[in-house]
């Protein structure tokens, strides 16, 4: 008989739904970021993914807006956050007399944007940050910090990384001494699409905005330097004398000293002025990361120095300076890129396969072996022994304990690795020896 009340089982675009096999791979790269930051003395932090709107939105703008889950319930008006930033930003204000600064804090957390769903864009995504916030001030080694925490945490993830730095008080200082000061935010815009646009373009919309054409080629060409550190302040510390220009100098100066102390590899980081990073709230240091052998991926993580986030909750001064991994996007495009690696087809490193009534002495003995630190289950199906054996191979677990009357009468178990094919007869402590020493020799 036919139900024609069933609903077709269908799913949302834009959210991301993981088949197990790699959802374990989706997690183990996350617990190997929250290994880094945690190593780095970070320290965790949940903010709700609800927020009331005037607090989420109040230092928005722009294409945001126009993306934010928007609705009221009762008498509440509430957004789903966006990012993580503003929700730490509202955090630190609200429990700025009981934190220690500087305050270091990373979050794992899942954010949500209503735009358009496609390639490399989802409605909801993870998002893998860590600030620092000082109070008053925040030394510029702070920049460096997180830097540093983007270099440690990709080496983690064993991916060759170019970290693209600058400071956008240099444009900015630029850009007022050429006398733009009121169209800075448009000549930032052009400049920060050079690379999609490419710089004939960028030189036409500058003219059109108004700005000279000599002007136009000069900031074309302070946006288009890279290159090492020392090289690049060097050549442009004369560009101009403007106070803005010259205290972007000096940052990038710092910051420079303070990755040099902190030995990251001198291919790892370029100065790039070109980066300008779109994000209103940044003031300072800017940086962006990309996988050079795939240039094509974009930005993985990004970040920079915000010196009042806070401002509108507060009126203490909170300076700070993040860094944030797009996650759910920098995992969708290793997957459609088939850059995953071998995808693991079981959790399980002991499957135990009761033969008779013996189910109970399998149960005791999963117990015992999860208890020593073996993912362990029993296959309590009622296929038979051979689909059991079939299932396990198929699903490449190494181990199986085979256990019938005669071993639970012996308490010698039949223990086969699945990988050689060899069977022995052991106690249940041999079984873990010889199932641990497998184990940690396959993971050297």
């Amino acid at each position: 008989m036919t139900n024609n009340n069933l609903i077709t089982p269908r799913k949302l675009s834009g959210f991301m739904e993981l088949a197990p096999h790699k959802q374990v791979i989706f997690d183990n790269m996350m617990n190997k970021i929250i290994k880094v930051y945690k190593n780095n003395c970070f320290l965790p932090l949940n903010t709700p993914i609800l927020e009331y709107t005037d607090v989420l939105m109040a230092k928005s703008g722009g294409e945001i807006d126009k993306e934010v889950y928007h609705f009221s319930k009762g008498e509440n008006d509430l957004c789903m956050r966006y990012d993580l930033t503003v929700p730490l930003a509202r955090f630190v204000a609200m429990n700025e007399n009981t934190l220690s600064f500087p305050f270091k804090r990373y979050q794992v957390g899942k954010v949500f944007r209503g735009e358009r769903p496609q390639k490399g864009r989802f409605r909801e995504f993870i998002q893998c940050d860590a600030d620092i916030i000082g109070l008053e001030e925040l030394p510029l080694t702070a920049d460096a910090e997180c830097i540093n925490l983007i270099y440690e945490t990709f080496e983690e993830l064993n991916f060759d990384i170019l970290i693209q730095i600058s400071n956008r008080n240099i444009l900015f200082g630029y850009i007022e001494d050429l006398g733009y000061k009121d169209k800075s935010s448009n000549i930032l815009v052009i400049l920060d699409k050079i690379d999609k646009i490419g710089k004939e373009n960028a030189f036409s919309e500058l003219v059109n905005l108004g700005i000279d054409k000599e002007d136009s080629q000069k900031l074309l060409t302070l946006a288009s330097l890279k290159g090492d550190f020392n090289d690049i302040l060097k050549e442009i510390k004369g560009y101009s004398s403007n106070q803005t220009f010259q205290k972007g100098i000096f940052e990038l100066q710092e910051v420079s000293n303070c990755l040099e102390a902190y030995n990251i590899q001198k291919d790892k980081y370029i100065l790039h002025r070109g980066i300008i990073r779109g994000q209103n709230y940044y003031t300072g240091t800017i940086f962006e990361t990309i996988l050079p052998e795939h240039k094509e991926f974009g930005v993985v993580c990004a970040g920079g120095r915000y010196e009042n986030l806070a401002g509108y909750f507060t009126d203490k001064k909170l300076p700070g300076v993040g860094m944030s991994i797009g996650f759910t996007r920098l995992f969708d495009t290793l997957d459609n890129n088939d850059m995953l690696g071998e995808l693991p087809l079981s959790p399980t490193q002991l499957e135990i396969i009761p033969l008779g009534k013996t189910l109970t002495t399998c149960l005791n003995l999963s117990s015992y072996y999860r208890k020593n630190k073996i993912r362990c289950e029993v296959n309590y199906d009622n296929r038979s022994f051979k689909a059991k054996l079939k299932d396990a191979n198929k699903k490449g677990i190494p181990f199986v304990l085979i256990v019938g009357e005669n071993e639970v009468n012996t308490q010698i178990y039949t223990l086969k690795n699945m990988y050689d094919g060899i069977q022995e007869n052991l106690s249940k402590e041999d079984c873990l020896e010889r199932i641990t020493t497998f184990l940690n020799k396959k993971h050297d």
